[in-house]
């Protein structure tokens, strides 16, 4: 699943190409996506201008002078540019036409993906009143993290992954973060000091940092929105080295099941 550094690569790549730009054409071949995309809303684009794309959290919102487009990439997807001419394969349910030439396409096998239409303030919306502050801004820091997890016996993988504590960490950046920290997956976060969270937090945004500079992580399907895939998987430590040797310590990389996910960890330089 695309996660904040997929996204934010993502919105960085695209953006240049399509702010300023007046949509042509909205073609939708399939509404059913997370959400049934609403049957006006090529009535509500076309001929506006695209005044900014921004991420917040996993998503990413396209600004119009009338309103804004909620986009996320679901479990599978990709939002990329192609050329007017480029053939809609199996899987392109999505396409924003700019000025007759450059298309914007979303394709997504699996169909979780979503694009929402409002036009009302989208940080006020459902989707995103309630999310947590972002990891790389600010206002997020060890303090936060330890002020939150007091009194909790949730593990300390799951109340990084919670979008309510902090937006945008995932299976793979939790897990390379918890490595990075030396905290033990499955540790009651209400248990651990201020002093690891601080840790934690500075692993949180270097992995962050470092994956959205390689470009994401590809595992099965991410693609950019320059249709390049990420490199930041050469740079994993942990996550699916379940039985290889650790790149510090080199004792045998550990699995463990959280909350339905596998977890790898080493059992020695995370011992507690």
């Amino acid at each position: 699943m695309p996660e904040l550094p997929e996204v934010e690569t993502t919105c960085r790549a695209i953006a240049p190409h399509i702010v300023n730009q007046t949509v042509t054409a909205v073609v939708v071949r399939d509404r059913r996506l997370r959400w049934p995309v609403q049957e006006d809303l090529a009535d509500q684009l076309q001929g506006k201008r695209l005044c900014a794309v921004a991420r917040r959290a996993k998503y990413l919102l396209f600004d119009f002078a009338n309103g804004t487009l909620i986009g996320h990439l679901g479990m599978s997807g990709s939002l990329s540019l192609v050329s007017a001419a480029t053939p809609a394969g199996k899987h392109a349910h999505f396409d924003i036409v700019f000025n007759s030439t450059v298309v914007l396409r979303l394709t997504d096998p699996r169909r979780f993906g979503a694009m929402v239409w409002t036009e009302n303030d989208p940080l006020a919306h459902r989707l995103l009143s309630r999310l947590g502050p972002e990891p790389l801004s600010s206002e997020f820091g060890g303090q936060l993290l330890f002020q939150r997890a007091r009194r909790r016996v949730q593990a300390v993988k799951s109340f990084i992954m919670d979008n309510h504590t902090v937006v945008g960490v995932g299976n793979i950046y939790a897990t390379e973060a918890l490595f990075r920290a030396r905290i033990k997956p499955d540790r009651a976060c209400g248990n651990i000091s201020l002093h690891r969270f601080n840790r934690l937090a500075t692993a949180l945004k270097s992995v962050l940092e470092e994956a959205i500079q390689a470009g994401g992580t590809t595992l099965k399907d991410f693609v950019g929105g320059d249709g390049k895939p990420g490199y930041f998987a050469v740079e994993l430590a942990v996550y699916g080295r379940a039985g290889l040797p650790c790149v510090v310590c080199r004792s045998p990389i550990a699995k463990m099941v959280l909350a339905g996910r596998s977890t790898s960890y080493c059992p020695h330089c995370q011992s507690r």
